[in-house]
């Protein structure tokens, strides 16, 4: 059996560290917003490249919270993916601003800073570009385009920690970066955990407040706020983990390789190609075919998961009915979905188990 993702095989890897970190957090006696915490943010903005990072309880409030700091709400636009998950649809009407979808690049997966041009109107208060299966968007010509225009941009790098865009790590080179320590993520907690990393002082106390409470002194609430928090705990396994983090994406680079080595020239198979800028860091190693269902019964036969990242685009959702955006609406989006499949990948994964499966692949789709 070849599982999509093995996760037990990091807690063998830093048992010794990762049960420290409990037994120091345990016996501390304090469990939310202490020192583990402090210690973390500081150690992940320096990792980033940024000012400031401040811990919230998931990805999908780190992206609302920047958000609802810069005061964005009913009539305020903001330019998403249409090829995404939809919690990043979800932060934007959380706060009761209009998505605007935009399609990806015609070599995909990643938002076109073309058609963000073209979209772009003067209700257009930001712009929130994800970096998808851990390959960065292009950021630059992002960051161009919007401070032309005097647009806020916040980058979701919830599949893409430790990447980069021409040297700098992503989460550093927009206005803001929403992370997610979700445990499937390349960094991540053992339960839900997010952050936000940013060079902007004001934004950074902005959501000190707005995760606790609205509070900055105990009982002394400035507005109404929310209860957000990365805990003790979480942020004590991060710490742990952060200093292997370059190391694992590493590694996900080698198998990648070999991915795309033993792949190529397989009949109906499209590889994914990463800008010669970028450097991904492969959350995920997402194949396209549109003999998909085939390849997935030939896969699961032989004992070998797979996923589809993601089969439904945020706008053929139930959620997002009531958008009337029908099928037909974002085609480049609606054909990822159709054609995508994620094969087996994680840091501890063996060169001879990606042989297993590109063999498999192969013997499917020639």
């Amino acid at each position: 059996m070849i599982p999509f993702l093995d996760m037990k095989p990091i807690y063998a890897e830093l048992k010794p560290e990762l049960d420290a970190a409990y037994a120091r957090v345990m016996e501390s006696g304090w469990y939310v917003l202490g020192r583990e915490v402090e210690a973390f943010e500081a150690e992940y903005a320096a990792y980033c490249g940024t000012k400031h990072c401040v811990g919230l309880a998931n990805g999908l409030e780190a992206l609302e919270f920047v958000l609802r700091a810069w005061d964005l709400g009913p009539g305020d636009e903001v330019i998403v993916p249409s090829n995404t998950y939809i919690a990043t649809w979800l932060a934007v009407t959380a706060v009761g601003a209009k998505v605007v979808p935009v399609e990806p690049t015609p070599a995909g997966p990643n938002i076109d800073p073309d058609r963000i041009a073209a979209a772009i109107t003067p209700r257009t208060r930001a712009i929130m570009p994800v970096h998808l299966y851990g390959e960065p968007a292009d950021m630059d010509a992002i960051m161009a385009l919007a401070d032309r225009r005097g647009i806020k941009v916040i980058e979701d790098v919830a599949q893409a920690q430790g990447s980069k865009v021409r040297g700098r790590r992503a989460g550093a080179i927009g206005d803001a970066g929403a992370h997610s320590f979700f445990p499937t993520k390349n960094i991540g907690a053992y339960g839900d955990g997010g952050a936000v990393t940013t060079d902007d002082p004001k934004l950074a106390e902005r959501l000190r407040v707005l995760r606790n409470y609205g509070s900055r002194v105990k009982y002394v609430n400035l507005e109404r706020g929310y209860n957000s928090r990365l805990d003790e705990l979480q942020a004590a396994f991060l710490r742990v983990k952060l200093p292997k983090l370059d190391a694992w994406n590493e590694r996900r680079r080698a198998i990648a390789a070999r991915y795309t080595d033993k792949l190529a020239g397989t009949p109906g198979l499209g590889l994914p190609r990463a800008p010669q800028w970028a450097e991904p860091v492969w959350h995920l190693y997402v194949v396209r075919t549109k003999r998909r269902a085939e390849l997935v019964k030939a896969l699961d036969k032989a004992g070998i998961g797979s996923l589809i990242h993601y089969p439904i685009p945020p706008h053929l959702q139930e959620a997002y009915a009531d958008l009337k955006q029908g099928k037909g609406s974002y085609p480049l989006a609606e054909e990822l979905a159709e054609t995508v499949l994620s094969l087996p990948m994680g840091p501890q994964m063996e060169l001879d188990t990606v042989d297993e499966v590109a063999a498999v692949v192969r013997a499917t789709l020639s």
